[in-house]
Order: structure tokens, then sequence, then C-alpha cells
């Protein structure tokens, strides 16, 4: 057993050891991390490949970019997604776009690690769900893992990608335990079957999995059979499960943490509308900024209850 913040630090341990152009830079990675996501790898690499750096995002994804330009492999980390917004366009113009617009000649092998979700009781600035911005831009590929296992498995496919990644670890799942095997590989794109069931496909990712897990158990025990699937990787995503999914059970579920509007479930949502005609229900958090107080905090979350509700109202 292993925490979900030791899983990570075990994938960017063995990254390093096995190439030598892994490296890591970021605000506090020196003293293990905020969530202790790289805690004994500045002791363990030295401070030439496990980099503090200043209070700048701009200048850190920036210096990213260039590094893996020039034929590293770094790991940036931006403590939480919502800082990430200071460095927009470093992502968006530069990490993104550059193998597109200089034909292939340059690639940037980059992890950046954006942490999503609500983190309690932390407010507005601190608990974005922003999966779908960068889903929607071309060149990004975009996980979101939601165990430990995951966790390892995809930021070592992250890190094994020419391309630039967007891995986005959920702040309040850091502690969270799990059996992790180390060779247990996660290919980027392909999604998890966490139950199987023929009433009713549930389609999720993220933190969210656990009140989908939760939903599910409890649907089980009034004789609905949903089919949960984790999509792991939001870009690219695993259409052809989910459509097989959906298809057979004639109905669809997409629950995410994140707003509810133009959230990336609408994308699943269309396809599976497109390429199936299944009866289909989307289930977000409402479009407000989350709220510091608990009582407030709470109108942003999807809880278990919302969502048995939701798919009992499908099936009824």
């Amino acid at each position: 057993m292993m925490s979900y913040a030791e899983a990570a630090a075990l994938a960017v341990s063995h990254a390093m050891e096995r190439d030598g152009n892994v490296v890591v830079m970021g605000e506090d990675v020196g003293r293990g991390g905020i969530f202790g996501q790289y805690k004994g790898l500045q002791q363990r690499f030295g401070g030439d490949r496990v980099i503090d750096t200043p209070i700048s995002e701009s200048t850190i994804l920036g210096a990213g970019v260039g590094m893996a330009l020039a034929g590293l492999r770094p790991v940036v980390e931006m403590r939480v997604v919502d800082f990430a917004l200071c460095a927009m366009d470093e992502i968006v113009n530069q990490a993104a776009k550059n193998r597109f617009m200089f034909g292939g000649q340059g690639r940037v092998p980059m992890v950046m690690r954006l942490p999503i979700g609500i983190w309690d009781a932390s407010a507005a600035q601190h608990s974005q769900s922003l999966e779908s911005w960068f889903a929607h831009i071309p060149g990004l590929v975009v996980t979101c893992p939601a165990t430990p296992q995951d966790n390892y498995s995809l930021l070592r496919a992250a890190l094994e990608c020419g391309d630039p990644v967007i891995h986005m670890e959920h702040k309040t799942l850091w502690m969270s335990q799990g059996e992790v095997e180390v060779e247990q590989r996660a290919a980027l794109g392909e999604a998890r079957t966490v139950r199987n069931g023929r009433h009713l496909t549930v389609v999720s990712w993220s933190r969210q999995m656990q009140a989908c897990a939760q939903a599910c158990e409890e649907l089980a025990g009034t004789g609905i059979e949903a089919e949960l699937l984790d999509l792991r990787s939001i870009w690219p995503w695993d259409r052809a499960r989910v459509l097989e999914s959906s298809a057979r059970t004639g109905n669809l579920l997409v629950v995410h943490e994140a707003v509810q509007a133009v959230g990336f479930g609408a994308e699943v949502a269309a396809t599976a509308a497109q390429e199936t005609g299944c009866r289909i229900r989307r289930l977000g958090a409402p479009r407000i900024p989350v709220g510091y107080a608990p009582v407030l905090e709470a109108q942003s979350r999807i809880t278990a209850a919302d969502i048995a509700a939701a798919a009992r109202s499908m099936l009824d």
C-alpha cells in the first residue's frame, strides 16, 4: 500500500533512474513539494536535477519549454492548476504548438503537473477543475488519475510520451491509499472499467470516481446494475470503450466535478449521442465559484446521492 503522493514520487524517481535527461523544477520541490509528491528526490538526485525555482509560473513553464527543446525531459510543478493560469501563453502558444509550427523539428517532451479539484476550505482561486480548457488545445495530452496505481502508471506513461502532457492530479487525493504494482502499465487514451453492468453506463474521472463508485454500489442494492468507466485520460479519450458500453446499456450518465457548462462531459455526451443514440444525462457543478464556507462549498459538490438520483430518473 502507498499513497497517491508516494506513487507519484516513485514514478518520477524511476524515470530519473532510467533517464539522466529527466529533471524536476518548481516551487518547493526541494523539500518534497507541498503534498509530498517529490519527497526525497532532491536528496537523492541533487539540486541540479530537482530544481527549486522562484515564484514565477510563466518563468518556470517557459524554462521547461526551453529545456525540452534542448533535449531534456522536464517535470514542471505548478502546485495547483489555478496558479498555472499565470503561464497560459507558455502552455498554449509555446509547448502545445511547437511541434506543429516548426514542422516536427522540435519536440516538447514535458510533463506539467497541474492539480485540479475542490480543495477543502480553499475557496474559488484554489478549487478549480479546468481539464476541459487543456483538452481543447491541439498538441496537449491530458491525464486525470483517480487512484495511486493510476497516478503511478499514468505519470510513467506521461514521462515516456514525446509530447507535452498536462497531468492533473486531484488536490484532495494525495493521502488516499492503494496498492501499486510498478509493472502495471497504463496506456494514454485507455479507460478503465471499474465495474461491469447492463442497465446504465456511468463515465467519470479523477476524485469524482469515488462518489460514482459509491452511487453504483447503492444502485446495485436496488437491482440497478451500472457499468462504471474511469476515463483516466481526458485527451486522448477512450471513445471506443465508452461507445461500446453506451450502445450496450442504452443509457449514459457522465459525471464530473468541473462546472457542467462546457465541461468535458459535453464532448463525451455529444459523441455518444451521434454514434449510438443512447439516452444521455450530464451531471456537473453549477456555474458558480467554489465558496469558502462549507455550506457554500457543498453547492459545488456532486454527491453519491446526486448521482444515484440521476441514474434512477433516467431508468424510470
